[in-house]
């Protein structure tokens, strides 16, 4: 597990790494993902709201770090350069498709 950055294109969530990191290996290998995110909202019981998204990923050359300049924008800050050097690899852009959702929250059955 690792923390990453994600967006949002069209109907795939898209993540931009700058190598071929163990993600992209894994990807490359088995399409299966599962992607954990929290929130700050909690329910009425105390439970933090989490959204977890299955789905298949493929890979794409190119494109990260103009995704990853994208992302940056709404994790950082409106003003920031990312990734922060001259010229950086073209990198690889994950899309994920979703298959199906769970978690606690209002997109959960009974919203819990």
């Amino acid at each position: 597990m690792s923390c990453v950055w994600v967006g949002l294109e069209g109907d795939e969530l898209v993540l931009g790494h700058l190598g071929v990191w163990r993600k992209v290996k894994n990807v490359l290998r088995d399409p299966r993902v599962a992607l954990s995110m929290e929130t700050d909202q909690v329910n009425e019981i105390g439970m933090t709201h989490y959204l977890v998204v299955y789905g298949r990923a493929r890979i794409e050359e190119g494109g990260a770090p103009e995704l990853l300049q994208r992302l940056a924008r709404v994790y950082i800050g409106p003003n920031v350069k990312f990734p922060p050097m001259d010229n950086p690899p073209p990198g690889y852009v994950t899309r994920i498709t979703p298959e199906r959702f769970g978690g606690v929250g209002p997109w959960s059955p009974g919203g819990r």
